[in-house]
C-alpha cells in the first residue's frame, strides 16, 4: 500500500458568545483536518491541534510535507515521523509539529481501517474499557456571573460525571477565589473540581492563588505558568498541596522528558493533536509509567479516547459537552457520548470517526 495524496481542510464557525480563558478570547471555533489517501482506496483522517487564523500556513506546510509522503507505505509511521520532523528545516515545535501530529494520526487511522481494528486495539489493546471523564467549561463570558457559573458547573456534572473543570487567571486573584468557592459550593464535596489557568500566572501569582484555594479540595491546578518555566513549575509543585497538571503546550517526547526530569507536575497532559501524534503520545505515556505519573490527555475526546483506553496510567479524559460550542457534538457522525460518567472507545476501524459533512461543510474555509 502506498500514499497517493495528502490534503488539508479547515473549518471555522462563530461562537454565539465569545469565550475567554486566562490568556485568550475565542470568538470562533473550528476544525483542522488532514486526509491521506492510498492506492488501495483507504483514506485516513487526522486532526490537528487548534490554531486559529492559520489555515494558509497549514496549507503551505502540507504542500511541503506532501513531497515526502507520496509513495510511502503508511504503515511506516516511525520512519515517516523522522522524515518529517527535521528540527533544522522545520523547527522543533509549533505549527509544523502540530501538522505532523495530524499526519501521524491519519496514518494510524489507515492502519486501523486496513486491519479492520479500532485504534486502541492496535496500540496496546483495551487496558480499561470504561474511561471516567471530566467536563471542561467554566470559561469567562459576557454576562456570566457567579450564579451562572454555579449553574453551569452543576449542569456539567450531570450524567454521572464526577469531575468538572473551570477557568481561572482571567480576573483578579481574589475574584477567581470567589469563583472557585462558588463552583465548589454548587457541585458539593463529592465532585472533583479542576482549575485551569492556561499559563496566565507568574510564579508568585500562582503560589498566591494556590494557597488561597487549597481549602476548596482542588483535584488539580492546570497550566498555572508559561510552558517553558520548568524551574517555576518545580518550585510551585513543592509549594502547594494541589497537584499540578501540565503538558498541553509541550511537544514530542523530548519536551516531556524535560517536564518529567525537572519534576514539574504530578499529572501529564499530552495532546496527540499537538505534540507529535499517536506515535509520540505512546512514548510519553511509557516514560510517564516509569516515573509513576498518570496521563490525562488534553483535547479532542474522539481521538484521545483510544489512547487513554490502551495505557495503564490513564487518569481522566477531557470531554466537551457542547455547552460552549454545540458543534463539539455535531462535527462527527457518531460523537462520543457519556454514560454514567464514563465513555467507551468505539469498535469501528481506525479512529472510528467520520466527519459530519452536512453540519460542517458550510464552514469550510480552505
Amino acid at each position: 500500500m502506498k500514499i497517493t495524496d495528502v490534503s488539508y481542510r479547515s473549518y471555522r464557525w462563530p461562537l454565539a458568545t465569545p469565550i475567554r480563558n486566562g490568556k485568550h478570547i475565542y470568538p470562533e471555533a473550528g476544525l483542522n483536518v488532514i486526509q491521506i489517501d492510498t492506492d488501495e482506496n483507504i483514506s485516513g483522517i487526522g486532526l490537528i491541534g487548534g490554531v486559529h487564523n492559520a489555515s494558509d500556513i497549514f496549507s503551505s506546510i502540507t504542500s511541503h510535507f506532501k513531497e515526502t509522503l507520496i509513495g510511502e507505505d503508511p504503515f511506516n509511521t516511525e520512519r515517516i515521523f523522522y522524515d518529517l520532523w527535521q528540527p533544522k528545516i522545520i523547527g522543533r515545535r509549533g505549527m509544523s509539529t502540530r501538522l505532523i501530529s495530524g499526519i501521524d494520526i491519519a496514518l494510524w487511522d489507515i492502519k486501523g481501517k486496513y486491519t479492520k481494528l479500532p485504534l486502541y486495539k492496535l496500540i496496546g489493546g483495551q487496558f480499561n474499557k470504561k474511561i471516567p471523564v471530566y467536563v471542561a467549561g467554566g470559561y469567562y463570558e459576557e454576562g456570566k456571573g457567579l450564579k451562572q457559573l454555579g449553574e453551569e458547573m452543576v449542569n456539567n456534572s450531570a450524567s454521572g460525571v464526577t469531575a468538572v473543570k473551570m477557568k481561572i487567571g482571567g480576573v483578579s486573584i481574589n475574584e477567581d477565589v470567589e469563583r472557585v468557592k462558588t463552583a465548589r459550593s454548587a457541585i458539593g464535596p463529592d465532585i472533583k473540581l479542576l482549575v485551569d489557568a492556561n499559563c496566565a500566572y507568574q510564579y508568585h501569582e500562582a503560589i498566591d492563588i494556590a494557597r488561597k484555594i487549597e481549602n476548596q479540595d482542588i483535584f488539580w491546578f492546570e497550566e498555572p505558568l508559561p510552558p517553558d518555566d520548568y524551574d517555576g513549575y518545580q518550585k510551585l509543585s513543592q509549594s502547594t498541596n494541589i497537584p499540578i497538571a501540565t503538558g498541553e503546550n509541550e511537544y514530542t517526547k523530548f519536551g516531556f522528558r524535560d517536564l518529567i526530569k525537572n519534576r514539574c507536575a504530578s499529572i501529564l497532559q499530552p495532546d496527540a493533536l499537538t505534540m507529535g501524534g499517536v506515535s509520540e503520545f505512546l512514548k510519553v505515556s511509557y516514560m510517564a509509567q516509569a516515573e509513576n505519573l498518570p496521563i490525562s490527555p488534553h483535547g479532542n475526546q474522539d481521538v484521545q479516547i483510544h489512547l487513554i483506553s490502551s495505557i495503564s496510567n490513564g487518569l481522566l479524559l477531557e470531554y466537551y459537552n457542547g455547552s460552549t460550542d454545540p458543534m463539539w457534538l455535531d462535527m462527527f457522525e457518531e460523537p462520543l457520548k457519556i454514560k454514567d460518567g464514563h465513555v467507551v472507545a468505539p469498535d469501528r476501524p481506525g479512529l472510528g470517526i467520520n466527519l459530519n459533512h452536512s453540519a460542517i461543510s458550510k464552514y469550510q474555509v480552505i
